[in-house]
């Protein structure tokens, strides 16, 4: 393509260290999408006539079924998958293919390829992220009224609601639709038209050729439109953030999967077994969810450090931006897929979480509350619950099951009435009615919207 300027034929080392189109032939469709547009331009321009359009139109097309069906021989000698497209498209139809290069350059080429490509893949991680959020929302009202120990620093705290705790990701996986979006609306806007660097004095009606494509607005800098990733990168980086969602979620499912715990029954279709130990169970889909993620937030990581030190406008070195990103979307993608299935199949043991949600000590807090109510201000109540708990761990027994002397010794407002109230599991998650809290009304409420809303 730029054989007039040398003179000898390119190493064939640099040719393959050069190529690109092993990795960015997926983006075939947007790229022939895009040059059928701005071929339709050239012929409103009167660059092209009609009849050159069509010719250019229909052998695009054709070749567009060829890749698609994996006939198409790419080659490495034109280095990526727009050149490939065009050398092929001028092979066939002459003369009126080489005219389609008019009034571009790859550099606004691949960005308008690259921003079409992007868009696309956060309307379909979008609706894949829709799908686990049903799925969790799901598995939360299988079990409704099932009671989970709440954890913080992996240690018991306070009694959930399953199904409360599986909301928690709902919400998080929303915000994740809710940046993805986002990044889609921020990739939306047409760079073709830019060229190189500084548009080209043949002039196209941009507007036109955007609306054909798709887009709601054209760039308006020529500069930026071809020098910038920041789509890209915003993209990595919710994926990054979407990936430690599921990541977080993974370990959950680990850990409840586990002997230890017992809560979660995974299927025999999402697990895997060892190939030593006969009795093993693993919950392999959500452990490698959990390694992956490392390399959701690699491919950010190596993006933004490629971009970081480039001066304005295009740098060879951009045409690193698509592996990582390519990678993620994958990665996203098949997680999201198989975390649906997975949690779709999945079902708690209820006895078991509902036994362990039984500890007294979970309610520590809530006796706390009870002389709060009494009068008695919280860092005295919380001193004076605190030494029961080590009273009743130095006797060995539950704290609920020590000597009424023993709490009324403590305070007066801890009376057996009292404290037989307070250690009732269903009233204690029945109290925690504020906005936000697990109680079994707010929680069927939550399912309610969440299922009404997801559909």
């Amino acid at each position: 393509m730029w054989k007039g300027r040398f003179k000898h034929e390119a190493s064939e080392l640099l040719k393959t260290y050069t190529q690109s189109v092993t990795v960015d032939w997926r983006m075939f469709r947007q790229d022939i999408r895009g040059s059928i547009a701005h071929a339709r331009a050239l012929a409103k321009a009167g660059i092209l006539t009609e009849e050159e359009f069509g010719r250019i139109e229909s052998g695009l097309k054709a070749i567009e079924s060829e890749i698609a069906s994996g006939t198409f021989p790419f080659s490495d000698d034109l280095e990526d998958v727009h050149m490939n497209i065009e050398a092929e498209l001028t092979r066939r139809i002459g003369a009126a293919g080489a005219k389609l290069h008019a009034a571009r350059s790859r550099n606004d080429q691949v960005a308008l390829d690259f921003r079409i490509y992007l868009i696309e893949a956060c309307g379909e991680i979008g609706g894949e992220i829709r799908s686990l959020q049903r799925s969790l929302a799901g598995l939360g009202s299988r079990h409704a009224q099932a009671v989970i120990p709440g954890y913080t620093h992996l240690q018991r705290a306070q009694p959930v609601l399953f199904a409360h705790h599986l909301l928690a990701y709902v919400e998080m996986l929303d915000r994740d639709f809710g940046r993805i979006h986002d990044c889609a609306v921020r990739t939306d806007s047409m760079p073709l038209g830019s060229g190189a660097i500084a548009g080209s004095t043949l002039i196209l009606d941009r507007e036109a050729i955007a609306a054909e494509l798709g887009f709601s607005r054209v760039t308006t800098n020529s500069m930026d439109a071809v020098a910038d990733r920041d789509f890209a990168c915003e993209l990595l980086s919710a994926l990054a953030i979407l990936g430690m969602h599921i990541s977080r979620l993974s370990e959950d499912i680990i850990l409840w999967a586990s002997a230890e715990f017992g809560y979660l029954e995974l299927s025999d279709r999402h697990t895997t077994g060892s190939s030593l130990m006969p009795q093993k169970k693993n919950p392999d889909i959500a452990e490698l969810a959990r390694g992956k993620t490392g390399r959701l937030f690699g491919n950010l990581i190596a993006l933004l450090t490629t971009m970081k030190g480039l001066p304005l406008t295009y740098n060879r070195d951009m045409q690193e931006d698509k592996e990582g990103v390519f990678d993620s979307i994958d990665t996203v993608l098949a997680t999201l897929a198989i975390f649906s299935e997975m949690i779709d199949a999945a079902s708690l043991r209820e006895e078991r979480a509902r036994s362990a949600a039984s500890d007294p000590l979970l309610l520590a807090t809530d006796l706390a509350d009870r002389l709060v109510e009494g009068g008695v201000p919280f860092r005295q109540a919380h001193e004076i619950v605190g030494k029961l708990v080590a009273r009743a761990q130095e006797s060995g027994v539950p704290l609920n099951r020590l000597a009424p002397a023993e709490f009324l010794a403590a305070s007066d407002v801890l009376t057996p009435e009292v404290v037989a109230a307070t250690f009732d599991l269903e009233s204690a998650l029945k109290a925690r009615r504020a906005i936000g809290a697990p109680s079994p009304d707010n929680v069927a409420s939550e399912l309610a919207r969440w299922t009404s809303q997801l559909g």
